[in-house]
C-alpha cells in the first residue's frame, strides 16, 4: 500500500501550484531508500525521478578503469533524473544512496508529460537545473583548486544541509570514492577536524559538533552553491 505523500516533505514538492500537485499527487509512491542504492547506472534508462526527503543522493561521474568522483548531492531541495525533462532518457553519472532514508518517486513519462503541460512546473524545474548546474560547476572548481581539508568541509557542510540532524552514517572509504581522493587522505583531514573538536568520527558515523568552526575552514565554493540555490529555489518547506 502507497503511504502517505506530503507535498512539504521536498522542496521541489512544496513548491508546487496547487493545481499541479492534485494531478501529482495520485501518482507519487514513497519508498525507502537504502544506503549505496543505485537509482541508475551511467547510460542505463530512467523509469523514475526520485525527490529525496531524508536522503541523500550523490551523482557520480564513473571512469572506464572504476574510479569515480562526484559531482553534485541531492536531498530534499531536489530532484533525481533531471535528464528526463531536458530531453535525454539517459546520463553519463551514476546516482548512488549517500546517506539512507525515505524518498517520492513519480514516473517518468508522468514527469514529461507535466513538464511539457505546465509553465509553472517547466520554470521549476529549469530553475533547479541551473542550480544543480551551479554545484556540478563549482564541485570541479574546488577539487582542481582547493586542498582536501577544504573539500571535506564543503561536503560535509553540503550534506549537512540536506539531513534533519547534524548526523552522517559514512565511512572514510566512501567519501574518498565520493572526493575521488586516496582514503589515507580522508583519515587525514578527518583526524584534523577531529582534533579540532569539529566532528567526532567512530566506526563510519559522523556527527558534526561545530558547523560554524567548519564553515570557517570551507572555501567560498560551499557559500556560492549555497546562494545559488536560495535565489533560484526559495524555502517553501514547512519548518
Amino acid at each position: 500500500m502507497k503511504r502517505l505523500v506530503i507535498k512539504s516533505s521536498n522542496q521541489l514538492l512544496a513548491a508546487l501550484p496547487d493545481e499541479e500537485w492534485q494531478r501529482w499527487e495520485p501518482n507519487l509512491e514513497m519508498i525507502d531508500l537504502q544506503l549505496g542504492q543505485v537509482l541508475y547506472e551511467s547510460g542505463g534508462k530512467m523509469t523514475y525521478a526520485y525527490f529525496p526527503i531524508d536522503a541523500i543522493i550523490s551523482l557520480l561521474f564513473v571512469l572506464e578503469n572504476g574510479a569515480c568522483a562526484e559531482i553534485a548531492v541531492v536531498g530534499n531541495e531536489g530532484i533525481i533524473g533531471v535528464s528526463l525533462f531536458m530531453g535525454g532518457q539517459t546520463t553519463p553519472s551514476r546516482a548512488v544512496v549517500q546517506s539512507a532514508g525515505t524518498c517520492i518517486r513519480l514516473n517518468a513519462e508522468k514527469l514529461i508529460k507535466e513538464f511539457n503541460l505546465s509553465l509553472p512546473v517547466m520554470h521549476l524545474l529549469l530553475r533547479y537545473m541551473q542550480a544543480l548546474m551551479t554545484q556540478a560547476t563549482q564541485t570541479a572548481v574546488c577539487n582542481r583548486h582547493h586542498t582536501l581539508d577544504q573539500q571535506l568541509c564543503r561536503w560535509l557542510l553540503l550534506s549537512m544541509d540536506r539531513l534533519p540532524t547534524n548526523k552522517l552514517v559514512m565511512t572514510q572509504e566512501l567519501i574518498a570514492n565520493m572526493l575521488g581522493v586516496r582514503r589515507e587522505g580522508v583519515t587525514e583531514a578527518a583526524g584534523k577536524l577531529q582534533k579540532a573538536g569539529l566532528i567526532s568520527y567512530a566506526r563510519g558515523k559522523i556527527e558534526v559538533k561545530d558547523r560554524l568552526g567548519i564553515e570557517h575552514r570551507s572555501c567560498e565554493c560551499y557559500l556560492v552553491v549555497k546562494k545559488e540555490y536560495d535565489r533560484l529555489l526559495p524555502n517553501t518547506m514547512a519548518t
